[in-house]
């Protein structure tokens, strides 16, 4: 009775992780925010096209390429979980739809192998990319003003922002959920074998 309790228990724990990490990897932000040429304030964007996967504006694992000379006017976009009543950022990101290049600035708290990388924009992202943005400009909803941009938010040399690395202990934060959950379900597994050996003697 009680390994069955103990089965059911690691089997819950074990699906909670796994729906953690694969809404951690697929991205499923709240929304994003952006500032760039001929905006005043920065907007606030919801539509899912743009926020139900991280490599929305770009492949990272395929379509890395050379830093362009000329990228052109950018915005930069930040993306959002909303936690409570206020909100977290995850990552930033520029991006330039006139060339199509997208720039990786990387995760806020953390770090990531794309970090500090440029790359080639996914094909479609610009009509859906202008539309949302059409859309909210019309409705004149800006979100509340943002700090003035600092020359270290701006893209940087690949060989810069590397140097800049965050430390490790900065990951973000469902990796790490994901880690204690994984140790403490092995704890439980240890304590409860350890209680059980002197009464089958």
């Amino acid at each position: 009775m009680f390994n069955r309790i103990r089965i059911a228990v690691g089997v819950a724990f074990a699906a909670l992780l796994l729906t953690s990490l694969t809404a951690f990897a697929k991205g499923g932000f709240d929304f994003l925010t952006i500032a760039g040429p001929n905006l005043k304030e920065s907007v606030r964007l919801t539509d899912s096209a743009l926020t139900e996967d991280f490599f929305t504006f770009a492949n990272f694992h395929e379509d890395r390429t050379k830093a362009p000379t000329e990228p052109g006017l950018g915005y930069e976009i930040t993306r959002h979980y909303a936690q409570g009543n206020g909100d977290e950022i995850f990552d930033r990101l520029h991006y330039y739809p006139e060339t199509g290049f997208v720039f990786y600035d990387g995760i806020e708290n953390g770090d990531s192998e794309y970090d500090g990388g440029w790359y080639i924009a996914s094909p479609d992202i610009k009509p859906l990319f202008e539309t949302a943005l059409a859309a909210q400009l019309k409705s004149a909803v800006p979100v509340e003003k943002k700090e003035p941009v600092t020359s270290s938010s701006q893209p940087q040399p690949v060989e810069a922002i590397a140097q800049a690395k965050p430390a490790l202990s900065n990951l973000p934060l469902l990796p790490i959920l994901g880690a204690a959950l994984i140790v403490g379900l092995a704890a439980l597994f240890a304590l409860t074998n350890r209680r059980r050996k002197p009464a089958s003697q």
